[in-house]
């Protein structure tokens, strides 16, 4: 069980309101990235919090509420398929958590961050590799992140159901490539993603 060790050092350095960041859905073919950040409550603890990966569906579900009622506050921050097309995934992702970041109804003195890499946001920010899996902060916001981006994903199935976006959430699955095989590519799908597809389609 993930416990509060990482906010704990923090707070024992000095940092009074410290929030977790984690993002979902960076490697689809179509959709937007979303990040989340979330301020626990001190010395939180829960009995099955851990990385999204690591937890089926419905146990994503039940954490995922206990975090929205649980939690100082928390955000969500989205970065669609146009500016991953723009700026590219990288960047876009790091636009999303900065978005979650200042989304927070209270500024956090400190952000962990899933990874080995900084968004530069307006905050200090500590990165920590395979965050979701230690640090109980950056868990709940890849739970928040998961379950939200995959929520919106259902909703676009409903606009194209043809996609069957449903199933693989926008991942390039065999089902999904045999979707845009057959229906081409919609507005939803990330240009910079397909290139390949789209070249041939120009042929």
């Amino acid at each position: 069980m993930l416990d509060f060790s990482y906010e704990t050092e923090a707070h024992n350095k000095g940092y009074r309101v410290v929030c977790g960041v984690d993002e979902a859905g960076r490697g689809p073919l179509a959709g937007p990235v979303f990040a989340a950040a979330v301020i626990l409550p001190e010395n939180y603890s829960h009995e099955i919090l851990n990385d999204s990966k690591k937890l089926s569906e419905k146990k994503r579900d039940i954490v995922y509420d206990d975090i929205i009622r649980d939690a100082v506050s928390w955000s969500v921050g989205v970065a669609t398929e146009q500016e991953i097309d723009d700026i590219n995934i990288l960047n876009a992702t790091f636009l999303a958590m900065k978005r979650a970041i200042d989304g927070l109804s209270i500024r956090p003195d400190l952000a962990y961050i899933d990874g080995n890499r900084e968004p530069k946001s307006s905050v200090k920010e500590i990165t920590i590799i395979k965050g979701d899996a230690k640090c109980m902060s950056v868990a709940a916001a890849s739970i928040i992140a998961k379950v939200s981006r995959d929520r919106f994903m259902l909703e676009i199935d409903k606009k194209y159901p043809q996609y069957q976006f449903s199933k693989h959430k926008g991942y390039g699955t065999k089902l999904h490539y045999e979707m845009i095989e057959q229906f081409g590519i919609s507005e939803v799908h990330r240009k910079s993603f397909l290139k390949k597809i789209i070249g041939e389609g120009n042929e």
